[in-house]
C-alpha cells in the first residue's frame, strides 16, 4: 500500500477485535493477529528490499543468491546447494540462477562429478552488484531502524523457535551463530 494511503485504523487489530467477538474471548485471536502481523511485515520488508535491490538490477531473491555464493569458500555452488540453503524448491534456485547467469551476475558452470548438474559461480560484476545492494540495505537498517538492538534480539528469538519448531532446521545450541555456508 502507497504510504500516502494509510488507513485510518489497524486492520491487523480490527480483525482480532472482530475475531473475539465472533468467536470468544477464548478463540485463537491471538496467534491470528500475531501470524497475519508477521505476514505484513514480511510483505512490508519484501517491497523494501526489491525496491533497493532494484536499483542494482536485482530483486531480493537473487540479491541473497549472490550472497550464498560470496560467502561460500570458493564463490560457487551446485544448484541443489542453493535451493537447501536458500530455502527453496531446486526449480526457483535454477530459474534464480538462469536469470543471474542472463544479467551477467553468475556463470553456470558443468559439474564434473555430475555430468546433469551445474555450478553457479559468482562473477565480478555480481559481487560488485552484491556489494552495493548491501551497502544500500545496512544504510536501511534492513527496514527494522525502529526497534533497538535488544528488540531485533528478542524479536529474532521468538521467530527462531517458531521456526525450530516447524522443523525448518536441527536446533543445535551450540552451532556457531555465523557458520560460512560453503
Amino acid at each position: 500500500m502507497p504510504k500516502d494511503l494509510k488507513l485510518p485504523f489497524d486492520p491487523i487489530a480490527r480483525a482480532g477485535d472482530l475475531w473475539r467477538a465472533r468467536w470468544g474471548e477464548g478463540s485463537q485471536a491471538g496467534p491470528m493477529v500475531t501470524a497475519t502481523s508477521i505476514m505484513r511485515v514480511q510483505q512490508v520488508l519484501l517491497t523494501e528490499f526489491d525496491a533497493i535491490a532494484g536499483r542494482h538490477g536485482l530483486t531480493f531473491a537473487r540479491y541473497e543468491a549472490l550472497v550464498l555464493l560470496a560467502f561460500s569458500r570458493e564463490g560457487r555452488l551446485s544448484m541443489g546447494r542453493i535451493g537447501e540453503r536458500l530455502m527453496v524448491h531446486p526449480t526457483s534456485a535454477t530459474n534464480i540462477v538462469q536469470r543471474l547467469a542472463a544479467q551477467g551476475f553468475v556463470e553456470r558452470v558443468a559439474n564434473p562429478r555430475d555430468r546433469r548438474g551445474a555450478f553457479a559461480v559468482i562473477t565480478d560484476t555480481g559481487r560488485a552488484a552484491m556489494e552495493a545492494t548491501t551497502a544500500d540495505l545496512e544504510r536501511a537498517e534492513f527496514g527494522l531502524g525502529m526497534l533497538g538492538d535488544g528488540e531485533q534480539e528478542a524479536l529474532f528469538s521468538l521467530l527462531r523457535a517458531v521456526r525450530v519448531a516447524a522443523g525448518d532446521f536441527v536446533d543445535d545450541v551450540d552451532e556457531p551463530a555465523r557458520e560460512h555456508p560453503g
